[in-house]
């Protein structure tokens, strides 16, 4: 082998080895990357100071329109049905005092003539008594100076003869009685709800006649459920005029009426645990010279009712996504810590949360979502140097605060 050769089988090897003895040498006198601690931020959080705000609540409820009074009427007096007022049909309107049924009348003023003559027999008769008394009194001072015995004066037939007389006043007053009870009134303003009897028919004593109804005064009877009456101030309820408003769809448009509460019935109801009250509306079916309501209130119809008869209280009132299913709410402390506070819940709403006790004026109350939240965890506030989030703070989905929210929310 010449020279030449063994050069150029020896130059690639001379060179390999060489980068490898640099390489050698720069990876020995590299030095290690500076380490720096891993810096971990704080969550992220919403929250805002929170003061007492005056609230007044409405307490919604519903019930249907009924009349104060409602009045089975029938017959006091036996007899043939004569005459019937035009007015007497389902749905007719009557004024207080009109007549509705007239009962055949013929033996009635019959009776009446009978009582009238009995009567001025019994006067005569006692009108001749007084008379034949004063004779025995004249004939008995004739004859003898000392005082008359009773029997001698005639007294006790004197007596009998005015207890006669009251008789037959009587039974002339009960038979104007039953002659006027042959003409069956209204009692009051009203309207008819049912008829029970037509020309000819005859009808006895007590025989029901027809069903009425009074229109000077509508009543809803409302239930209201017992956390529902913490709201309501009766006594002052009672004294404040149009603090219901009824409201209900008719003939596809919504109407409204104003109502007064005007008592509560007491009692708690046994089977669905609620209380009664009652509100009143004054001529539901506008009757009077001044019409009020939009349109008549019908008895029997269904209303919604808003009763506004409460005293305002001083709430904190927060969106209702801050209140956790254990009634607890999160706030920030001066050091920027969590703490978890019990509130007491005064109501709720699908919008809003009324807490009466359990926070302070000027509460940092937390209003975003923190996922598994811990007493003393710290947090970052909204507005602070630094607070600005990170991509992965952006991307994270809510918490499962918010479930538990909508699932309160539902109940």
């Amino acid at each position: 082998m010449n020279k030449s050769s063994l050069v150029k089988t020896l130059l690639p090897v001379i060179i390999l080895l060489g980068a490898v003895v640099v390489a050698i040498i720069l990876i020995t006198s590299k030095k290690p990357p500076e380490k720096k601690p891993a810096e971990t931020k704080a969550f992220l959080v919403d929250a805002q100071a929170v003061n007492r705000e005056s609230v007044q609540f409405a307490v919604e409820t519903q019930g249907n329109v009924l009349p104060r009074n409602q009045t089975d009427i029938s017959a006091q007096v036996s007899g043939r049905v004569a005459e019937l007022s035009e007015v007497f049909v389902a749905g007719g309107m009557f004024e207080k005092g009109d007549v509705l049924v007239t009962l055949e009348q013929h033996d009635y003023e019959t009776e009446l003539k009978l009582a009238e003559a009995e009567l001025a027999q019994a006067q005569a008769a006692l009108t001749e008594e007084l008379a034949r008394g004063e004779v025995a009194r004249q004939e008995w001072q004739s004859v003898n100076s000392m005082a008359p015995p009773e029997l001698g004066l005639r007294k006790p037939q004197l007596a009998r003869e005015q207890a006669n007389v009251k008789a037959a006043l009587a039974k002339l007053e009960r038979a104007k009685r039953n002659l006027d009870r042959t003409q069956i009134r209204a009692p009051y303003n009203g309207l008819v709800v049912s008829r029970n009897v037509d020309i000819g028919q005859f009808v006895s004593i007590g025989m029901q006649i027809g069903t009425l109804y009074s229109t000077d005064v509508a009543e809803v009877r409302l239930p209201v459920a017992d956390s529902d009456m913490a709201f309501i101030d009766l006594e002052r309820g009672f004294q404040q005029k149009d603090n219901v408003v009824l409201q209900a769809r008719v003939n596809g448009v919504r109407h409204q009426w104003h109502a007064d509460l005007v008592r509560s019935e007491g009692i708690l109801d046994a089977a669905s645990r609620v209380s009664y009250v009652v509100a009143r509306v004054e001529d539901p079916y506008n009757r009077g010279e001044q019409d009020n309501q939009d349109m008549p209130l019908r008895f029997g119809q269904f209303v919604q009712a808003n009763i506004s008869a409460g005293q305002s209280r001083d709430l904190f009132v927060l969106p209702r996504s801050v209140l956790r299913l254990d009634q607890t709410v999160l706030t920030v402390n001066d050091n920027n810590e969590l703490q978890i506070k019990p509130v007491d819940v005064a109501r709720t709403n699908a919008q809003k949360v009324y807490i009466a006790a359990g926070l302070k004026e000027g509460d940092m109350v937390v209003m975003s979502a923190v996922p598994n939240p811990f007493e003393g965890m710290k947090v970052r506030l909204s507005g602070e140097q630094g607070d600005s989030p990170t991509p992965a703070e952006k991307d994270k989905p809510e918490s499962s605060e918010k479930v538990e929210v909508g699932a309160q929310a539902d109940e």
